[in-house]
């Protein structure tokens, strides 16, 4: 058993933070408390003075799968030989070794959402991993979290020579899947127990079943505004759940963003404007979909961005108009709302997995050093 002591703890539950202790046993919080007293034989970290947060988290990343090696080897996050590939799953991708796995866990983030990219109509599904590890499958929060589905100039470049040339082909595209896969799912029904009057089997219609019974929620990526709404269009026309990933002209469309009720992901705002539909991105892309009442993560879409750059993202949110409390909700308790692992990871409460970060002060601030790291109740960095 484990007690941090005397913490200022911000468990992002509450906006103001209290000085207080957490319990740990088995990897989980066992109580957290302003009354809370480590029992006698227990390990002490005294957090006095220091700034205590749960672990963070990106709800979109390709870490672990866009690799670090130099070289076409680094590359195994894409699938370029069809346009339409629901039957991948970013776990058979993931590696656990890849440096950038463990750097991330020295920046604090200890759980992300890794899966393919988007070079495809429909790219796979996407999985929820802890940082710490090195077998996948010990890994896992949950798998699989998502179907990756993609809009904009990233399917109509890798495919324009392979029958994607438009938007509306896109488009296209993933409704006749999602159309395909009803009428496949309804045929399966009707055959019963019969397995002489079932249809042939589809694995890529298998694998759209759970997004077209509202079990599994489309990964929808969209940078432009005409872009966000044709995937909350298609969302909407069949039913289907969807969280909008990256969302660079969010800002432009807050309001129907809001309105919708879809979680949104923003970013990866660092950096340069690489391509015409980048061209409106803004730091104060997160606060306009905040002010706007949606639900909005930070993510760094590593490795675009670095995986332990996720802080600093949130910060320059911070700097640029978003409440200092909703930026630090963006990379803790939203993600984990946005890929459905809330009720692990994202706050301080009993009952969670303890992952937990301790700080030499506000976080938000260059100056703060992160100084202790713990993933299920075990200290990885200190």
């Amino acid at each position: 058993m484990l007690c941090i002591a005397n913490g200022n703890i911000h468990d992002m539950v509450s906006r103001e933070p209290f000085v207080g202790s957490i319990l740990v046993e088995d990897g989980r919080i066992l109580s957290i408390g302003a009354d809370v007293l480590p029992p006698e034989g227990c390990t002490v970290i005294d957090a006095s003075g220091r700034e205590v947060y749960p672990g963070f988290i990106d709800a979109h990343s390709h870490l672990g799968i866009q690799g670090t090696a130099v070289g076409y080897e680094g590359q195994d996050y894409n699938e370029y030989n069809d346009a339409v590939t629901p039957q991948l799953r970013g776990i058979d991708s993931f590696n656990p070794l890849d440096p950038a796995v463990r750097a991330a866990l020295h920046g604090g983030v200890t759980c992300v959402a890794t899966g393919p990219g988007s070079s495809n109509v429909l790219g796979g599904t996407f999985v929820a991993v802890k940082t710490l590890g090195r077998c996948a499958d010990a890994m896992v929060v949950r798998n699989p979290i998502a179907m990756k589905c993609a809009f904009g100039e990233n399917p109509k470049r890798c495919y324009q020579d392979k029958g994607i040339s438009a938007r509306m082909t896109t488009a296209g595209k993933l409704r006749e899947t999602l159309l395909r896969t009803q009428d496949y799912m309804l045929r399966k029904e009707a055959a019963g127990e019969d397995v002489l009057r079932r249809p042939a089997y589809d694995m890529k219609l298998e694998a759209m079943i759970p997004v077209v019974k509202g079990e599994l929620p489309l990964k929808a990526h969209a940078h432009q505004a005409n872009d966000i709404l044709t995937a909350i269009r298609i969302a909407k026309e069949f039913g289907v759940r969807m969280t909008l990933e990256h969302c660079t002209e969010g800002h432009l469309v807050a309001e129907e963003i809001a309105a919708s009720g879809f979680p949104c992901a923003v970013g990866p705002t660092f950096g340069f404007a690489s391509k015409h539909e980048l061209q409106h991105k803004s730091w104060e892309t997160p606060a306009a979909l905040w002010r706007a009442g949606a639900q909005v993560s930070i993510i760094t879409d590593a490795q675009v961005i670095l995986q332990e750059n996720l802080l600093l993202c949130a910060s320059f949110a911070a700097k640029a108009g978003m409440d200092p409390f909703e930026a630090m909700k963006a990379i803790t308790i939203n993600p984990a709302r946005h890929i459905g692992i809330a009720d692990r990871v994202g706050s301080l409460e009993a009952g969670k997995d303890a992952d937990i970060l301790i700080f030499d002060g506000d976080p938000l601030k260059v100056e703060s050093r992160l100084l202790t790291v713990m993933v299920d109740g075990k200290i990885v960095e200190d």
